[in-house]
């Protein structure tokens, strides 16, 4: 919807009514009147937002005259008084220019804390990440080691049983042997 100028106002006409009663289309009345709401609306917006910006820029012309050590009264009412006779718009410009240059700034420094506090969190993730796999590790090696432990007495237990097994099958032989001996001896007897 377009912006309503003055002259669309002023030479606004409406159509008559059907029944050529005196007044006018309710319609064509309610939606003139809607465009003139929104214009109105929007450029009181305009307006505030300009205000609100002409306000910071004063402050901040205010702040900027302030830290240069605030000039001598003569020195700045020549130069508020020379602005406002010529219409020139250094000051504001050199205040927009300084709010930029602070937001800049006030931008780089966020930024910087946050890249530190990026690189603060990485660096915590990873000594958790290091710690959890140097506890898994000692845990993987306790558990080997314990299985190596049992695994080395089961392997002394079969040595002892193969020992105590051959000793005794050694001595069964021997006992067979000597009977068979025993035997031979008696039987060539005969």
């Amino acid at each position: 919807m377009a912006l309503l100028t003055e002259e669309d106002v002023v030479n606004k006409t409406f159509a008559e009514t059907r029944y050529r009663e005196e007044g006018y289309n309710q319609d064509e009345v309610d939606d003139f009147l809607d465009e003139v709401a929104e214009t109105i609306k929007q450029l009181s917006a305009e307006r505030d937002a300009l205000r609100e910006e002409l306000a910071a820029s004063k402050a901040r012309v205010g702040e900027l005259e302030a830290g240069d050590n605030a000039p001598a009264p003569q020195q700045a009412a020549a130069p508020v008084a020379t602005t406002a006779e010529t219409g020139d718009l250094a000051a504001p410009a050199a205040g927009v220019l300084a709010l930029a240059q602070q937001l800049h700034d006030q931008y780089v420094d966020e930024g910087r804390l946050e890249g530190e506090r990026i690189r603060a969190e990485a660096s915590a993730e990873s000594a958790r990440i290091i710690k959890e796999a140097e506890d898994q590790h000692n845990r993987t090696l306790t558990k080997l080691e314990q299985e190596r432990g049992l695994l080395e007495r089961k392997i002394s237990e079969l040595r002892d049983f193969e020992r105590d097994y051959r000793s005794r099958m050694k001595s069964y032989l021997e006992s067979l042997l000597s009977n068979v001996e025993s035997g031979n001896t008696g039987s060539g007897n005969l």
